[in-house]
């Protein structure tokens, strides 16, 4: 089984293997090559680095949020700004409204759908697909899942029954505020360092601990000012 990478390096697009190349010590002040990583910023780690999710991906990608509806809200912005098509799943749609008109300049990059009913979506590489699931506690099993160039990106307001099952099936688990019997719960599933448990019933809004394997990483994310105009500020209940 391949490496589980980390949230930083949790980048969209790899390219196929190929040959080295090679330029003149005296051209390479020509090159203007973009240094970093690929895909959606998420926010800031403790020393002040963006930190990114690559959604869109050649393989299926499941990504499972333990939290408020600000920060799925926010990350659904930004992958829309990444060119993805987003699809929301949820049975609150009131909530996704404004959202929904007001991404894309007009354009329509995300569409609401009930529960159970978003439609085959024929992702590619060149119009890659983002799932959002706001299903409430217990979402059902999707009958739209993770596929290459589709990924899937649930939400749970607190811990739940289901749980357990899709953060042990799910690449990439974001953790944000929760009661201490919760955070007993994650961490024993998650494998979290003693530390890391005790944090999460402290942490403010807007703070997330982002797990892919053994790769933790506590990102702080801020809104931009269209986004707090939008969505206001950050919080962790709604």
């Amino acid at each position: 089984m391949a490496r589980t990478p980390s949230v930083r390096g949790l980048r969209g697009l790899f390219g196929p293997d190929h040959a080295g190349h090679s330029v003149a010590a005296d051209h390479l002040g020509v090159l203007a090559l973009p240094v970093g990583d690929d895909g959606v910023v998420i926010g800031d780690d403790a020393e002040g680095r963006p930190q990114l999710i690559g959604f869109h991906r050649s393989t299926p990608y499941d990504v499972l949020l333990i939290g408020g509806l600000w920060t799925a809200q926010v990350l659904a912005l930004r992958a829309a700004g990444t060119g993805a098509r987003v699809a929301v799943e949820t049975g609150r749609p009131h909530e996704w409204t404004a959202l929904a008109q007001s991404a894309g300049a007009g354009l329509e990059c995300v569409t609401l759908h009930d529960v159970g009913r978003v439609p085959p979506l024929g992702a590619t590489v060149g119009s890659p697909v983002v799932v959002v699931r706001d299903c409430g506690m217990r979402p059902p099993r999707g009958r739209v899942v993770s596929s290459p160039w589709q990924s899937v990106l649930t939400l749970l307001p607190y811990l739940s029954p289901v749980a357990p099952r899709l953060m042990r099936m799910s690449t990439l688990v974001g953790v944000q505020r929760v009661s201490p019997e919760e955070a007993q719960q994650i961490g024993r599933i998650l494998g979290l360092h003693r530390t890391e448990t005790e944090a999460l019933p402290t942490l403010a809004d807007g703070v997330t601990l982002w797990c892919a394997g053994r790769e933790h990483h506590w990102v702080m994310t801020t809104a931009t000012d269209a986004e707090s105009g939008l969505l206001g500020m950050p919080r962790r209940i709604d």
